[in-house]
């Protein structure tokens, strides 16, 4: 029997930034040092598009409508830089990578990017995998139990979709 080489030369990592998903960049880490591969790291902050007809019928429209002038003061604050969270995670990010990188003995591998978007995060990660022709997907896997073997996780759902490799490390509970 042949076994095929694998090669990897290209990781995206997806993080949502929680303490545990420390654990997957490990894993992304290690298998970049094995492979010499580059990094990518991804947050996306989330954003769903039916999210504002759901609230709104919750709280109802005057609620809403003061939701949404509020929403445009950020905005606001975001597009003249009084805002600067996005800015701020990928600076986080950013030194989290160089930080692996410095203390890794062999300095094996090199983070390509690191990207802060919005947007569905499934649509986003199987997206930004495509576009940029990623060998593998690292991703941490929370697992909290019968309700989210109901909803589906995002891990579970980028593997069912995804038509690379997908690692999903299991974090710690």
């Amino acid at each position: 029997m042949n076994i095929p080489e694998i090669s990897i030369k290209k990781i995206l990592y997806t993080t949502d930034l929680s303490d545990s998903a420390l654990k997957a960049f490990a894993y992304a880490v290690s298998l970049a040092n094995r492979y010499q591969a580059s990094i990518t790291i991804l947050h996306v902050i989330a954003e769903y598009a039916d999210m504002e007809a759901r609230i709104s019928r919750f709280i109802g429209k005057d609620n809403m409508d003061k939701l949404r002038e509020n929403r445009m003061k950020e905005a606001w604050e975001t597009l003249s830089g009084k805002r600067r969270e996005n800015v701020m995670i990928k600076e986080a990010l950013t030194l989290l990578s160089d930080n692996a990188s410095s203390d890794d003995e062999g300095g094996g591998f090199v983070t390509d990017e690191v990207l802060v978007v919005k947007g569905n995060p499934v649509d986003q990660i199987l997206e930004i995998s495509r576009e940029r022709g990623y060998d593998l997907i690292v991703m941490g896997t929370h697992g909290h139990g019968p309700i989210e073997d109901m909803i589906g996780s995002t891990a579970r759902k980028v593997l069912r979709r995804s038509l690379i490799p997908v690692l999903a490390v299991r974090l710690a509970g």
